[in-house]
């Protein structure tokens, strides 16, 4: 049988991918810093701190993965560009990849970002927009990418990596974007925003999942965009919601000044997704908003 492991299992994307691995036949390990262990149907918890190096070894001896799924690193809400912690998740990671191959891991795909491109092309192709971060979580990031790439060809690994974009859904941090407009809008307040011209790719958390654990159970390699590869503006997502609310008429557009170095246009190109990979999204803009706005209603509803 397939024995994967899960890092950032716990997060925004891993708790959605454990039932979906059990699934494709894994059995489904999962680890994270913040939990004990505790069993389920569809995994087996493991409690380790892996930007320890002993700790990691313990685990990777313990579970003998032969698939990785490595999705933790720091994402705490308007630190994570410039953390330092990113130069510290980077070295964990590598010693992460390191002790997965000597374990005898099969196959391993790891979670990039969008902010690895130049964004002063707007259009992000993995064959062609060049790779030129600006901030130490772009570095740090594009940093892994480099070393899984050449680790992998000279250790033997099948690995493949995963840039997300952005992405939406229940349970998302209430201080992100489209939360925060449905938990304002929900508070009775005025939702204030910048001009929402922005051009974005949006791909709902569930669906970012999905991708995920079809990149994983798939021979592909190297980079692959996770994302919709449908350009929306941040006005008509905010506006999705507003209008499910009934509340488009306390949506401020304006209110806020927008970053000067923020780009007009962030879109993926999908085609290695969704024709090497053959995987496409579930949800759509009305269908996975609707969802989120739910889930934001029933979470006030309990108090």
């Amino acid at each position: 049988m397939k024995r994967v492991l899960i890092t950032g299992a716990s997060g925004f994307i891993g708790r959605h991918t454990g039932a979906l691995l059990a699934a494709h036949g894994y059995e489904v390990h999962a680890v994270s810093s913040r939990h004990g262990t505790k069993d389920s149907e569809s995994m087996c918890w493991h409690r380790a701190d892996l930007l320890d190096v002993a700790d990691t070894a313990k685990l990777l001896a313990a579970v003998q993965p032969s698939h990785l799924l490595h999705l933790a690193w720091y994402v705490e809400p308007g630190k994570f560009w410039h953390a330092q912690e990113n130069y510290r998740w980077l070295e964990a990671s590598i010693a992460l990849l390191r002790l997965f191959a000597e374990q005898g891991g099969e196959r391993v795909v790891m979670a990039g970002t969008c902010a690895e491109y130049d964004w002063d092309y707007g259009y992000c192709s993995e064959a062609v927009t060049p790779c030129r971060p600006t901030t130490p979580y772009g570095v740090c990031k594009q940093g892994l990418q480099e070393s899984l790439r050449s680790f992998s060809k000279e250790a033997g690994l099948s690995s493949a990596w995963g840039r997300i974009f952005f992405l939406y859904g229940p349970q998302e941090h209430p201080s992100r974007l489209l939360a925060h407009v449905i938990n304002t809008l929900l508070s009775g307040e005025t939702a204030r925003c910048s001009h929402g011209r922005q051009l974005r790719d949006f791909l709902h958390v569930e669906d970012v999942a999905a991708a995920f654990v079809a990149l994983l159970d798939s021979p592909v390699e190297g980079a692959v965009n996770i994302a919709s590869g449908i350009p929306m503006t941040l006005r008509d997502l905010v506006l999705t919601a507003a209008d499910l609310l009934n509340a488009r008429d306390r949506v401020e557009f304006g209110a806020l000044t927008a970053p000067d170095a923020e780009p007009p246009l962030l879109v993926a190109d999908v085609r290695r997704l969704s024709q090497e990979v053959a995987w496409r999204p579930h949800y759509n803009l009305s269908s996975g908003v609707s969802q989120t706005v739910r889930h934001w209603q029933q979470r006030l509803d309990r108090g």
